[in-house]
């Protein structure tokens, strides 16, 4: 009953946010409450009261909280002062106006910049520097969206990134032992990217040709229009304070990657030397935090609706039974074929019930069940890095937030849009995975 009422959930809050009968974030707070109720009516109360559950996955992801409102400030800032102009100027003289050459430098700066192994980063570098050239051309912005979230996802499988160092963790292994082998197939699929970049950007370039001659403004001076806000005023720019603030960005970014303290303390600090020293007036400061406050409250409010979503499945334990009943559904005979059906079931259950919830709850069951076939526990891991993709389309993700966000979609648009992309990149992934002996399609029977 508990796993029935789990999988309903989850399925009722999908239906209402992509048919946008909700916004996503009354039904992180609503549908799970509803839920949460019906399972004490039929079941009895859970240990913890709805409240204390609540408020403990509320507490679980206020760190990421603080770290993303204080993030977006801080790009926010940056943009404004025009750190990113140069950036932005190079980009459009680089791309000469093209669709094409706009969507591949968009994947491959994501790219790139994904190598922190950070989403938010990547979104908030890579939007700042790229949306405004989709907004003077008139492009689909859905494009750049997706481009920049399947490039994280291809990024989101480095050791150091959370998925596969809750993988290590979990079974115990080696960094090496998880992630060499998995070379070839990130290869493959960020190949994967750049090809669906390059196909997005032929649809633009055939449809932008059909637009009116005015309606395309291809030289437009980049440094004139920030991604945030194209009507932002110039009197915010601090062109003489440009190295410094380009030495604060790469700091704080070196910082990040180093580890030197955690990601809300280091983006709350650079938050505040930024506007300190851009901005010293209060009228000053309270112009720019008005400017980006909206961004800030949707993001964050956002993170903490998604922890009472969280709590609610952890504290009735609805989580544990979901787990248990996909697991005890896999037939003895289908034991062969473990690390495929591992691989597939790691898109939706990351996708559904979070990382921490599929890789500390289900993994450990389907590793040990895979000893009894000949498979190791490295290639059990390995499979279940397969629906990364997939996973940063969830409304459990932080990050998520950030880029529809920036980029000015919905949630449940984003998904539709990039849905299918993203399952193209988890089936290229995973047949240069079974290719390059990442890990069988069949098992090796003792």
């Amino acid at each position: 009953m508990l796993s029935l009422l789990a999988f309903l959930m989850v399925t009722t809050f999908m239906v209402l946010i992509m048919t946008e009968r909700l916004s996503a974030l009354l039904a992180l707070i609503i549908v799970p409450t509803i839920f949460a109720l019906i399972a004490a009516a039929l079941l009895g109360p859970a240990e913890q009261g709805l409240g204390a559950m609540m408020l403990a996955g509320v507490a679980a992801l206020a760190p990421t909280g603080v770290m993303l409102v204080f993030a977006i400030l801080f790009f926010g800032i940056m943009i404004d002062v025009g750190v990113f102009d140069p950036l932005i100027k190079a980009i459009v003289r680089a791309v000469h106006g093209d669709p094409v050459r706009i969507l591949v430098g968009s994947a491959l700066l994501a790219l790139i910049v994904s190598l922190d192994g950070d989403g938010a980063t990547t979104y908030m570098i890579t939007t700042a520097a790229m949306l405004p050239l989709y907004r003077h051309m008139k492009m689909d912005v859905r494009m750049l969206a997706c481009v920049v979230i399947m490039a994280g996802g291809v990024m989101n499988i480095l050791p150091w990134g959370g998925p596969t160092a809750r993988v290590i963790s979990v079974l115990k292994l080696d960094a090496g032992t998880i992630f060499v082998p998995l070379i070839p197939a990130m290869l493959a699929t960020a190949g994967w990217v750049i090809f669906v970049a390059y196909r997005f950007g032929l649809k633009e370039r055939a449809r932008l040709a059909a637009l009116p001659a005015d309606a395309i403004d291809e030289d437009a001076a980049a440094g004139e229009v920030i991604a945030q806000d194209p009507d932002s005023h110039v009197e915010a720019r601090r062109p003489r304070l440009f190295w410094f603030n380009a030495a604060l960005t790469a700091a704080l970014l070196v910082a990040l990657v180093a580890g030197l303290m955690p990601l809300p303390v280091l983006f709350m600090l650079a938050f505040a030397i930024a506007m300190g020293v851009n901005y010293p007036s209060l009228a000053e400061q309270r112009e720019r935090l008005a400017a980006h406050a909206g961004n800030a409250l949707a993001v964050g409010g956002l993170v903490f609706a998604a922890g009472i979503f969280t709590g609610i499945l952890s504290g009735t334990k609805m989580v544990d039974a979901m787990a248990a009943t996909v697991t005890g559904a896999i037939p003895p005979a289908m034991g062969i074929y473990l690390a495929p059906i591992t691989a597939a079931l790691s898109a939706p259950f990351t996708f559904f019930i979070s990382n921490d919830a599929f890789y500390y709850g289900m993994l450990p069951i389907l590793a040990e069940t895979g000893r009894a076939y000949g498979l190791t526990p490295a290639e059990i891991g390995r499979a279940a890095l397969v629906g990364q993709q997939v996973h940063l389309l969830s409304p459990l993700v932080a990050s998520t937030y950030l880029l529809v966000g920036f980029v000015g979609i919905e949630l449940g648009e984003h998904q539709r849009f990039t849905l299918k992309w993203a399952l193209g990149s988890c089936v290229v992934f995973a047949i240069v995975a079974v290719l390059t002996g990442a890990f069988p399609l069949v098992a090796r029977l003792v």
